[in-house]
């Protein structure tokens, strides 16, 4: 690992620290009236939308840190259930887009009211029962970023809906996302894989984003 690089991810890590210092103050001051005193709902607004953006920057720090961890070759695998996997990846998602979506994922408590949190939202997700409940062997930090990029991109591009399918076989597991949009032209189809890349702005003109998905 050269010199910059180490340099990069101690700058990243260090990122972390005060980031989730401002994270759970405003939380506190948004939860805790009790001990903070009662907030206006103007208050509110501004703070939530501060706690959004910060999200926001936890999001792209931790997304810096698994594209350097990728280009050495790092792997940090666990065993860990597919419905922690989704749910999370889904609260990180909705954090950045629709905060209250975000509180309605977390009071979820099976499946089924999941499929019906989402489904109000045109986002249905297609997994069996059993499935939903298994154990899987994999980098849960990787796995989540790839399936909250794809989240991302099919609610920027999708015309309506959001369909999530999870299915398996003996030896393997696949996970797919799809929206209703246009669809990704077939001279980017290479070129999406590369770091910063983004489409013509002509064809991309209501969408913004870093090109590290």
């Amino acid at each position: 690992m050269g010199t910059r690089r180490i340099k990069f991810d101690l700058l990243i890590h260090d990122l972390k620290t005060p980031l989730a210092v401002i994270e759970a103050g405003i939380t506190s001051l948004i939860e805790r009236s009790e001990k903070y005193g009662p907030l206006t709902e103007k208050q509110k607004k501004v703070l939530k939308r501060a706690l959004r953006n910060t999200k926001v920057t936890q999001t792209l720090v931790n997304d810096a840190m698994e594209i350097g961890r990728s280009s050495e070759g790092i792997i940090h695998t666990h065993r860990f259930s597919l419905s922690d996997l989704i749910e999370q990846s889904l609260v990180e998602l909705f954090d950045l887009t629709d905060y209250r979506a975000s509180e309605s994922v977390k009071e979820c408590v099976n499946l089924t009211a999941l499929k019906e949190t989402l489904s109000e939202r045109n986002i249905f997700l297609h997994v069996d029962e059993n499935l939903w409940c298994q154990q899987v062997h994999l980098d849960e930090g990787k796995i989540r970023q790839v399936l909250r990029n794809l989240l991302t991109n099919a609610l920027k591009y999708r015309k309506k809906l959001i369909e999530i399918k999870i299915e398996s076989n003996d030896k393997s597991l696949s996970l797919s996302v799809k929206d209703d949009g246009d669809g990704i032209p077939a001279e980017y189809h290479q070129k999406i894989f590369e770091c910063y890349f983004q489409m013509d702005a002509e064809r991309n003109h209501c969408v913004r984003g870093h090109g590290l998905g």
